[in-house]
This record gives structure tokens, sequence and C-alpha cells, in this order.
């Protein structure tokens, strides 16, 4: 197993074969400006190069999961190209973390908004305090939505309130964002962190494997006919019916016991 890491902007660590990612800008409300991204691709190298993890949570510290993008460190200025950040540092992120090879949860305290919501979207899970608040900003600065939100909201939300969300502006409750898809669950503030290690447990007794290939055929559903998806699932269960952990489960099914997975 690799040693913790702290960097200037968050914190890695290790819990047996759980991760735990910590923003620490609590100052800011964990915005994202150029250490950010530096500081995530290096914890992304390391989790790509470890094996026994089987699932991260992600968080923020202090009042807030992530507001976006820290305005403070943009030029603002005819010559600033969004654009070439997006292309630099917004999709690697998003890229980043909907490649990791574990199943994520983010845990979500205080704002999720603008890309921050973003990157709460790329996880798989996404479990928030109940004072948490989610928010599309884009539109009150004269922008529009990034960091993958305009894939991912009318997928998960549909096109009508993804359409409020992103042109209105408006906050949505915690409460609201499970009502309408937006998030697994929402939990009591003290207990979120509780929550998400029950989850992250859970998962972590799943075959990894097996859910990188439900997480793979979910993605590419969206783009597939029913005929290319049905191929998928094939495909994927070919592969998946050659694994050990196959056979771990139709064994431990027989023998009346707990199927212990790779």
């Amino acid at each position: 197993m690799l040693p913790d890491l702290t960097l200037s902007t968050m914190k890695l660590r290790y819990n047996k074969d759980i991760a735990v990612l910590s923003f620490t800008r609590e100052s800011s409300l964990n915005a994202l400006n150029t250490d950010f991204f530096a500081d995530l691709q290096k914890v992304l190298e390391q989790l790509n190069s470890v094996n026994e993890i089987r699932a991260l949570i992600i968080t923020g510290q202090g009042n807030g999961f992530c507001v976006g993008a820290d305005l403070k460190d943009l030029p603002i200025g005819t010559d600033l190209d969004l654009g070439k950040s997006l292309r630099d540092n917004f999709i690697p992120m998003v890229e980043g973390i909907t490649d990791l090879p574990m199943p994520t949860i983010a845990a979500v305290n205080g704002y999720a908004a603008g890309a921050g919501m973003g990157l709460m979207l790329s996880c798989d899970f996404a479990i928030a305090a109940k004072s948490a608040n989610f928010v599309q900003a884009f539109i009150n600065i004269g922008l529009v939505p990034d960091a993958g939100s305009t894939f991912f909201l009318p997928r998960f939300i549909g096109r009508a309130r993804a359409n409020k969300m992103m042109m209105l502006g408006e906050n949505i409750t915690a409460k609201d964002a499970v009502s309408i898809g937006l998030i697994y669950k929402s939990v009591d503030d003290g207990n979120l962190m509780e929550e998400a290690m029950k989850l992250a447990v859970k998962l972590a007794k799943k075959p990894t494997f097996a859910l990188l290939q439900i997480r793979k055929l979910l993605n590419a559903s969206h783009e597939n006919t029913f005929n290319d998806q049905l191929e998928a699932e094939a495909e994927a269960q070919q592969i998946a019916g050659q694994s050990k952990n196959f056979k771990e489960g139709v064994a431990a099914f027989k023998e009346k016991r707990e199927a212990e997975f790779e």
C-alpha cells in the first residue's frame, strides 16, 4: 500500500482497501485553482497505480464540497481563453475521475456548484448532507455549464429539470436533489462520512471488475442503439464469465455462504 498523500489543496488517505480524498481549500469553499488541478493529477496517478483500492470517497473540508472555478484565479481580459482552460484542466479532471479503476462516491457537504457539480456527477454515487446545496451557477456570471454538466444532467434528471438548473441558476436542496434523481441519498450532516464509508465498504465487497463493467455499460447506453447495447452486454458478460469472481460467486451461492471477491 502506498503512503498517504498530503498536497497543498487536498489530501489522500487510505483506510485498508478504501481511499478518501479530501479537498482542503476550505477557506475558499474548495474552489478549483491552478494548484488544485496539479494536485489532482498527482492523486489520479497514484490511484491508478494501486490494485488494492476497492472504493474511493471524495469530499470537501469545511462548508463546501466544491464551488467550481476560483474566479480570483482567472485573469479577466480580452486574451482570456476559457476553452483552453477547460481542455487543460477541467476535462482531464472529469475524465480522470470517470476512468478510475474503482467505484467512486462523492460525499457532498455544503455547496456543490458549477464545475464542482460536474466533479460530483463524475462519481458513481453521490451522498449529500441534508444541508447541502446544488447550483449550476454559470448563467449568473454569463457563462455556459461545463465539466460535463450538459452531458450528465439531462441524463440524470431529464431535459426540463436540466433547463431549470442551468438557465435559471437556482439552488437545489439535498432533499429535492434526491427526489429528482440528482443524487443517491441525503443523510444527517453529522452522519455524512459514516454513511459514505458504509457504502464504500459495501462496494469494496463486490467484484470490482464487474462494477467497472457496469459503469462502462451504463455510459455506453446513452449513445448505443438497443442492438448495440445488447451486444455490449454480451461482450462484457463473456469476459465476466471467465473471471475468478464468477467462479467464486457461483461456489458461494451453492455453499450458501458470503462470496469473497477480488
